[in-house]
């Protein structure tokens, strides 16, 4: 039984249109649950602060151990998505978060919520890994930026409604009924993908089984389409993942605002300017690309430097100004979510996708948000949570650089990459 849940499908030609949109809507609303699921916590975590008696250096190294995980997982999901069935593996992942956030509900001690959320960050880095690389079988690369936008677009939507969420009923009911609300939808869902979605053939590995040796490896390090791709993302993912996990925290200190009032802002904010930058930006890029091969790279580049001016108004301006200049920076930076995925995939050979994602996971989170939050806590213990917000300025400029010089490399959109030596 075992052995024939895990066996290679057997290669189709092409998948049916059908396959494909059902394959996109399901790990699109899966994709929603995921970040519903990781921007909980951000949503109750001055209650967590409070009931452990936390400081905001401590608080903010929750997300360490839940990236921890997360990277050290990517390797291996990796080397098991190039090599299996990625469908199976995605509905183990999305029932065994579940079942985790289910359960956080036991949690009395910081040490178990570190444990617990390193546990998220197992079942969360196998989605974030097959979920991208079975797409990219679905669909060719000339459409791969608007499947990825759309993919995408669950980011800031789940995470508006995590923060709503994790904001209005930990303060009615308390931080641990947040989690076990969250816990059913991807339950569901997982199920449905079980019953309902297709494994597509795995591109140029239908005869030719990918190798995880040295020479894959190193072709990704000295493919510097991709290197610029995914060390522009972390920059960017240092400077988003510090923001959203602090702003909540921010809106209540600074700005006054209750628990559930400042959640619900957060959430409505990173909808509505988050869902509008994703969209425009996968839109402008993928004219763009029409002309230009290097529109996925400057789509990204043109976002981070863009965000700076609103963020340092949002983080140091007058009070009347701070949701005006976080929803500018929201919806700027998030014009390049979609664009930069999509520039990740287009830069590497078929049969390695799920490597190549993998590493591209661990540098965005090792580079970026596993550590941000952490610092910012540490900044703002020693001055204020401005001066810690306002560190990730710095890194949204380095993004804009990473980005500009990375469009040199940006390989043409109709290449055959099976055949594209490194650059």
């Amino acid at each position: 039984m075992a052995s024939a849940f895990m066996q290679k499908p057997k290669p189709t030609r092409a998948p049916s249109v059908a396959g494909a949109t059902t394959a996109l809507v399901l790990l699109t609303a899966l994709n929603f649950v995921n970040y519903i699921d990781r921007y909980i916590l951000p949503g109750v975590q001055e209650q967590i602060k409070a009931e452990f008696h936390l400081s905001d250096e401590r608080i903010g190294a929750l997300t360490f151990w839940f990236m921890i995980a997360y990277m050290f997982t990517s390797p291996i999901t990796g080397f098991l998505g190039d090599r299996f069935p990625r469908k199976p593996m995605i509905v183990i992942a999305a029932l065994f978060w579940s079942g985790v956030n289910f359960f956080t509900a036991s949690v009395h001690s910081y040490d178990s919520l570190n444990l617990r959320h390193a546990a998220l960050g197992i079942g969360e880095a196998s989605f974030g890994i097959f979920a991208p690389a079975l797409l990219s079988d679905f669909y060719p690369e000339d459409q791969r930026n608007r499947v990825l936008t759309i993919f995408n677009i669950a980011l800031f939507v789940g995470a508006a409604l995590g923060y709503i969420i994790g904001g209005a009923v930990g303060e009615r009911f308390g931080w641990r009924m947040s989690f076990i609300v969250s816990a059913v939808p991807g339950a569901i869902i997982a199920l449905l993908i079980a019953f309902f979605m297709q494994e597509p053939a795995r591109g140029a590995s239908q005869h030719d089984k990918a190798k995880l040796e040295k020479e894959t490896v190193s072709s990704l390090i000295r493919n510097k389409a991709y290197l610029s791709s995914i060390l522009g993302y972390a920059a960017v993912t240092f400077s988003l993942g510090g923001i959203s996990w602090w702003m909540p925290s921010f809106l209540q200190r600074v700005d006054g605002l209750s628990q559930s009032s400042a959640a619900y802002l957060m959430g409505i904010i990173t909808l509505v300017a988050g869902l509008g930058g994703t969209v425009t930006g996968g839109f402008v890029a993928q004219r763009w690309s029409r002309t230009n091969s290097k529109a996925l790279y400057l789509v990204p580049a043109i976002s981070a430097a863009s965000a700076v001016p609103p963020a340092l108004l949002c983080f140091f301006g007058p009070h009347s100004l701070t949701l005006v200049g976080l929803a500018f920076a929201v919806f700027l930076i998030s014009l390049g979510t979609g664009p930069v995925n999509a520039a990740t995939l287009n830069a590497v050979r078929p049969e390695i996708r799920a490597t190549a994602m993998a590493g591209q996971l661990f540098i965005i989170h090792a580079l970026g948000d596993m550590i941000s939050p952490r610092i910012i806590g540490a900044v703002s213990d020693r001055s204020t949570l401005n001066l810690g917000l306002g560190s990730t300025l710095v890194t949204m400029l380095l993004a804009a650089v990473i980005f500009f010089n990375g469009a040199r490399y940006a390989p043409p959109l109709h290449a055959s990459l099976e055949k594209t030596a490194p650059a």
